[in-house]
C-alpha cells in the first residue's frame, strides 16, 4: 500500500486513489477532507459502489497518502489501494462529492459501541445530545443493522424517514464536525424516540419486573440480576430452564464486582464490538443466572439507552456500579430474535411486564456476539453484532459461492472475489420462523453484495433444511450447481480458510454429530483435505453405540449405557444408575436390538457425564459437557486411559475407570479432560507429519480446557495447531468451510 515518490518536492502533482475495505460509514470522507486541508491540497473524495475514490492535487500529495494509511479512523480498514498519477486540474479546493451508484463492490462495517466522545455528549447538559438515547457519530453507532443496501448513505438506511433538523444538517455538512456525513445522525428534535423514559424503565426493573427493550439488533429481555425471584420468573416465562444468561454492567470498573476478568478479557470487553465475554464468576449473583457454570457471560453497556439506564439507576460513567442486569435475547420458544414493535407487543406480552420500543426500524436482526479467550487469543462462541458483516480474506480471487451451512447454529457464507461474508448467527432451523429468518439472511446478503452465485454449497445430510434450501434456491434462481460436502471436512476447511490454508491440510473435527461418507454418525475425525474439495479419513475415535439415535444427544443416560456395552458389561448397567428402572428397560431394548455406532467425541462427553452422576437429560445442547468443563481446575491424564490402534483412539479404559472407581465429580471431570487431551493429542501426532500444521475444528473445541490443552500438547510435540479465531469452531463456522471446499473444487474444473 505504500506509495513510491512520484513527484519532486514543491511540484504540483495530482494523484487518484481507489480504496477498498471498511471505508464507508466509518468517517473516512471527513477524515480525507481534514488531511487534504492539513496539506493544502485540492481535489475530491466520494463513495462509490467499489469503496472510496479520491483525488488530491498539490505539492504534498505524497505526504497525504502516507498519512492516509497511518492515521485511519477507528473503524476504518484498508484492504487494497490503487494509486495513479493523473493530469493536474489546477484545483485548490477539496470537496466531498455525491455518491456514485453502480454494482456494489464495497461493504458496510459492523455496528460499534457508543464511543467516549458521544458519551461525553450524552451526559453534557450543554450538548444538544444531552440524554438523547440515539446519539452517534462516524466513530460509533449502528451500521449493518439499519442498512438496506449499498452504497452506505442515509437514503439507503432506516434513518431515511427522519429528515435532519437544521442543527443536524449543519453538523452533517461541516467537515470540521465529528458527525460530518454520519448517516444515522439525529437528535431529540428530528430523530427516533424511545417509548418510555429511562427512569420509568429502571423503576420497573427495581420493582422486580421483566422489561423487553428494543436495542440495536433486536429486543433484549432485562431483569435485575440481583433479584433471584425476577431471574427465576424470567426462566419460567421464557421456557429456558438452565441455559446460562448473560449480564450487562455499566462499565469496565463494574465487571470486577461480579467476575474476575483477566487483562486480555477486559481488552476484549472494551473493544468496539462490546461482545459478551466469558469471565470467571465471583458466584455472588443468583445461581439461576448460570447454573453449574464457573464462568459468567458479561457485556458492557454498548448503546446510549443502556448507559442511560445505568445513569438513571444512580451510576456514573466510570465508577463501579453494582446495578446489574440480566440481558438475554428476546427470542421466545427458540424463535429468532424479535425486532419489530408490533411483533414485540404480541410475542413478548406473556414474558415482559413492560415493552419498551423506539421508532427506528431494525433492518437486519443481529444477536449479541459471545466470545472467550482461548490459548491466548479471542475466539467466538457466537459471531454476530459488532463483527458481521466484516469479511474473511480467502487469500485469492475465486468463484462466487453461496454456502448454506448446517442445521443447528446455522449461518450462510457468500463469497465475492477473495472475500467471504459469513452472516450473523441464525440458529436452529427446526423452528419455522428461524428458517424464514435464514431465508431473509440469504436474500439480504445477495442484495447487499449485488452478486449472483455461480454455485451453492451445502451439507451431505439430505434432511437438513439448509440442504433443501440450497437445492431449491439454486433451481429457482439460476440453476447453479449444488455441491454437497461432508460435515467434518467442512469444519477442518473452515479453520484452514481463515488461516489462509487452502491447499492440502490435516486436521481434526471433534463434535456431536455429522453425516459421514459411509452413512454413519461421525464426530471424532482425523481428516486430510486434498486441496481439490475432497478428503480422506486416516482415523477416528473408537465408536460407541448410539442408543436411540438423536435421542442419545438429549439423554446422556443412553450414552452411559453405551459405555457399559462397549466394555461388554451391559448386564451391570441398571444397578449403576440412580434411575434403575429406566436404565434396565433401555438395557433390555439395547440387548434385543443393537444400535448404530457413532465416533462422536461429543457423545463421549455425554457418556462420562452419565457415569459421573449428572442429570440424565440435557436442557440444551452441550449442557453436560459444559458442566464437566466448569468443574475442571487442573486436567490430569489417567495412565493407560486410552489405546491407539489401527488409526483409532479408544477411550474405553477411561470409561471403565469411571465405572469401577466412581470418582467424585470434579476428579472425574479432570481425569476426563486430561485423558482426552493426552489421547487425542497422541492420536493426531501419530497420523501427522512432524512439524505439520493441524487444524482443530468442531463444537468440542468450544471447550476451553480441551482446546487449550490439545493445542499445548501438539505444540510441545512439534506441531502447529490452528484454532478457529474469526468464526466459531462449531456449526456456526460450517458455511465458511463449505465455501472454501466448493471454491477448491470449482477451480480444479
Amino acid at each position: 500500500m505504500n506509495v513510491a515518490a512520484r513527484e519532486t518536492k514543491g511540484e504540483v502533482t495530482r494523484l487518484r486513489l481507489r480504496l477498498r475495505g471498511a471505508v464507508q460509514g466509518v468517517g473516512f470522507r471527513p477524515f480525507a477532507y481534514g488531511l487534504a486541508a492539513r496539506y493544502s491540497l485540492g481535489g475530491f473524495v466520494r463513495n462509490d459502489a467499489q469503496g472510496v475514490t479520491l483525488e488530491v492535487e498539490g505539492a504534498q500529495a505524497q505526504d497525504f497518502v502516507v498519512a492516509l494509511q497511518s492515521e485511519l479512523p477507528p473503524l476504518a480498514r484498508l484492504d487494497h489501494v490503487e494509486i495513479e498519477t493523473v493530469a493536474p486540474r489546477g484545483e485548490q479546493a477539496f470537496i466531498i462529492e455525491a455518491t456514485r451508484q453502480g454494482a456494489a463492490r464495497t461493504r458496510i462495517p459492523a455496528d460499534a459501541a457508543t464511543c467516549e466522545k458521544c458519551l461525553d455528549d450524552l451526559f453534557d447538559p450543554a450538548s444538544r445530545f444531552h440524554l438523547y438515547p440515539f446519539v452517534n457519530c462516524t466513530h460509533c453507532g449502528p451500521r449493518y443493522t439499519l442498512t438496506r443496501r449499498l452504497p452506505y448513505d442515509r437514503a439507503q438506511t432506516s434513518m431515511a424517514c427522519f429528515p435532519m433538523c437544521a442543527d443536524c444538517a449543519r453538523d452533517y455538512a461541516d467537515p470540521a464536525n465529528r458527525r460530518f456525513h454520519a448517516e444515522p445522525i439525529a437528535c431529540s428534535n428530528c430523530g427516533p424516540r424511545l417509548s418510555h423514559a429511562p427512569d420509568e424503565i429502571v423503576a420497573a426493573l427495581r420493582a422486580g419486573q421483566i422489561v423487553a427493550l428494543k436495542g440495536i439488533g433486536g429486543f433484549h429481555l432485562l431483569c435485575d440480576a440481583r433479584n433471584a425471584e425476577a431471574v427465576a420468573r424470567l426462566r419460567v416465562r421464557k421456557s429456558r430452564e438452565a441455559k446460562p444468561f448473560a449480564i450487562m454492567v455499566a462499565n469496565e470498573s463494574s465487571v470486577s464486582l461480579f467476575g474476575r476478568p483477566r487483562a486480555d478479557e477486559l481488552e476484549l470487553l472494551r473493544g468496539a464490538a462490546h461482545p459478551i465475554v466469558l469471565v470467571e464468576s465471583r458466584q455472588n449473583l443468583p445461581a439461576a443466572i448460570a447454573p453449574d457454570m464457573a464462568r459468567l457471560g458479561v457485556m458492557l453497556a454498548y448503546a446510549p439507552v443502556h448507559h442511560l439506564l445505568f445513569h438513571a439507576a444512580g451510576g456514573t460513567r466510570h465508577d463501579a456500579n453494582d446495578f446489574v442486569l440480566v440481558a438475554t435475547s428476546a427470542n421466545p420458544g427458540g424463535a429468532p430474535l424479535v425486532t419489530d414493535n408490533d411483533e414485540a407487543r404480541a410475542k413478548l406480552a406473556n414474558i415482559a411486564d413492560l415493552v419498551v420500543t423506539h421508532d427506528r426500524d431494525i433492518v437486519v436482526r443481529v444477536d449479541d456476539s459471545v466470545m472467550q479467550i482461548v490459548d491466548g487469543a479471542p475466539a467466538f462462541l457466537r459471531r454476530a453484532r459488532g463483527f458481521v458483516p466484516e469479511p474473511i480474506d480467502l487469500g485469492a480471487d475465486g468463484p462466487c459461492v453461496l454456502a448454506c451451512g448446517g442445521h443447528l447454529k446455522a449461518t450462510l457464507t457468500l463469497t465475492r472475489g477473495r472475500e467471504a461474508f459469513v452472516c450473523q448467527h441464525v440458529g436452529d432451523l427446526s423452528d419455522s420462523e428461524t428458517f424464514r429468518f435464514y431465508r431473509e439472511s440469504a436474500a439480504h446478503l445477495l442484495r447487499l453484495l449485488d452478486v449472483t452465485p455461480e454455485a451453492y454449497a451445502c451439507d451431505l445430510h439430505p434432511d437438513y433444511l439448509s440442504t433443501r434450501f440450497a437445492q431449491e434456491d439454486a433451481s429457482d434462481a439460476s440453476g447453479a450447481p449444488v455441491l454437497r460436502f461432508q460435515h467434518h471436512a467442512a469444519h477442518v476447511a473452515a479453520v484452514g480458510a481463515e488461516h489462509g490454508m487452502n491447499g492440502v491440510l490435516f486436521g481434526a473435527a471433534l463434535d456431536g454429530h455429522g453425516l459421514g461418507d459411509d452413512g454413519g454418525s461421525w464426530g471424532g475425525e482425523a481428516l486430510r483435505l486434498d486441496g481439490r474439495g475432497g478428503f480422506r479419513r486416516p482415523g477416528h475415535v473408537a465408536p460407541l453405540a448410539l442408543l436411540g439415535g438423536d435421542r442419545a444427544a438429549r439423554e446422556p443416560l443412553r450414552m452411559g449405557l453405551a459405555a457399559f456395552a462397549a466394555l461388554g458389561r451391559l448386564d451391570e448397567a441398571a444397578a449403576f444408575f440412580a434411575t434403575r428402572a429406566e436404565a434396565a428397560e433401555l438395557s433390555r431394548r439395547f440387548a434385543a436390538r443393537p444400535a448404530p455406532a457413532t465416533t462422536s467425541l461429543g457423545r463421549l462427553f455425554d457418556a462420562a457425564s452419565a457415569l459421573l452422576g449428572f442429570a440424565q437429560r440435557q436442557d440444551f445442547e452441550g449442557q453436560a459437557a459444559m458442566r464437566l468443563e466448569a468443574l475442571v481446575r487442573a486436567p490430569r491424564a489417567l495412565e493407560g486411559g486410552y489405546v491407539l490402534r489401527d488409526g483409532m483412539v479408544d477411550f474405553t479404559p477411561l470409561l471403565a475407570h469411571l465405572i469401577d472407581t466412581r470418582p467424585e465429580a470434579r476428579e472425574g471431570a479432570e481425569l476426563l479432560h486430561g485423558t482426552l487431551i493426552a489421547g487425542v493429542g497422541a492420536w493426531l501426532s501419530s497420523l501427522a507429519s512432524r512439524g505439520e500444521k493441524i487444524a482443530l475444528g468442531g463444537g468440542c473445541l468450544m471447550n476451553r480446557v480441551l482446546a487449550e490443552g490439545l493445542a499445548g500438547h501438539l505444540r510441545e510435540n512439534g506441531f502447529a495447531p490452528l484454532l478457529a479465531r474469526k468464526i466459531p469452531p462449531n456449526d456456526g463456522g460450517l458455511s465458511l468451510g463449505q465455501a472454501a471446499l466448493a471454491r477448491a473444487l470449482l477451480t480444479q474444473e
